[in-house]
């Protein structure tokens, strides 16, 4: 006769199973609006994170992924054989933060997915209004993260100079970078998803820089549009060159999270103020961004009622970064 299982055993497992339930929601909703953030130039992801709590929880989930530790993973899978490691796989899961990292990333997707299908209609109907809108972001995240700063020595100005030129000059070569090679697109995945995880740096914004941004939008939704075709029918063929593209810049963000990400963190050990002068004067010099792509778009022309629009968008996504700040309380590069 089995033995009889103790009701409050089965009540605590209960509650336990329910208080992980909903603490992958919150990490969810928590995504979502990370995702949000990210979607968009000159709004941080990674501020989301700091204002909701869980930044030092994602930065260490983030750091524990290595590759030893991944193929550590594959070993533990593996039933028998010489190549199978006598850890458990839970274990390593645990150590990664697995179902934390995988509600996080649910919830930034879902975001990323549905934030792209408004920008792109905003992008091809009410250019003037979704660049306007984009200045005052990056404008105002400029700003903030320029207060933070301390420019105390040459070498740090001259740092930034160099961070701004790069910015200021790649942001007015948008159209030429957007019809550029794969090459690229790999470039920006890695850069991007490295800024995404950093209070402040918007991966948007770099990939704005690139001019991948528009291009990057358009190719996802071609891909889930095409995918979607398949269900009633459609061509294989069209899901394969959106799909590269897409695949391709996430690989990239993968090698991103193994090196570039991890470049700028031991910069920032060692180099901190020279560092986050390089980082806000990208922010600064990509203010042409915007400007140049409305400029290298034949349906917009600058008349009164246009540049009014565009101020005015411009204010309302400033005021939008200002109020985000305010609930920061500033941005605690500290916790970089």
């Amino acid at each position: 006769m089995p033995p009889s299982e103790d009701p409050s055993s089965t009540l605590s497992n209960r509650a336990s199973s329910e208080v992980s339930f909903r603490d992958s929601l919150r990490i969810f909703g928590v995504g979502l609006l990370m995702g949000s953030a990210d979607a968009v130039p000159g709004i941080s992801g990674g501020t989301v994170a700091l204002i909701a709590g869980i930044y030092g929880r994602l930065i260490a989930a983030v750091t524990s992924i290595t590759p030893r530790r991944i193929a550590d993973l594959l070993r533990a899978l593996i039933p028998f054989g010489a190549l199978r490691t006598e850890e458990q796989p839970g274990s390593i899961l645990n150590e990664f933060d697995a179902v934390f990292v995988v509600s996080l990333l649910v919830g930034i997707g879902t975001a990323v997915v549905l934030v792209g299908r408004i920008i792109e209609y905003a992008q091809a109907e009410v250019p003037v209004v979704l660049y306007g809108f984009f200045f005052g972001l990056i404008a105002a995240s400029a700003l903030i993260l320029w207060r933070e700063l301390s420019m105390g020595t040459a070498g740090r100005w001259l740092t930034a100079l160099v961070g701004f030129t790069i910015a200021f000059v790649l942001s007015g070569e948008v159209q030429l970078l957007a019809n550029s090679g794969i090459v690229i697109v790999f470039v920006a995945g890695a850069v991007a998803v490295s800024a995404m995880i950093l209070p402040g740096i918007s991966g948007s914004l770099l990939l704005i820089i690139l001019g991948q941004y528009v291009r990057m939008y358009a190719s996802l939704n071609d891909f889930l549009d095409s995918v979607t075709g398949l269900l009633t029918g459609g061509d294989f063929e069209a899901v394969l060159a959106p799909g590269r593209e897409v695949v391709v810049f996430l690989v990239g963000g993968l090698v991103g999270l193994f090196t570039v990400a991890r470049v700028i963190r031991r910069l920032l050990d060692s180099y901190r103020e020279a560092t986050l002068a390089f980082l806000v004067a990208l922010v600064i010099g990509a203010l042409r961004a915007p400007i140049a792509e409305l400029s290298g778009n034949e349906t917009v022309v600058w008349t009164p009622e246009t540049i009014g629009v565009f101020v005015g968008l411009a204010l309302v996504g400033g005021l939008l970064v200002l109020v985000l700040d305010w609930y920061a309380i500033d941005i605690d590069f500290d916790r970089l």
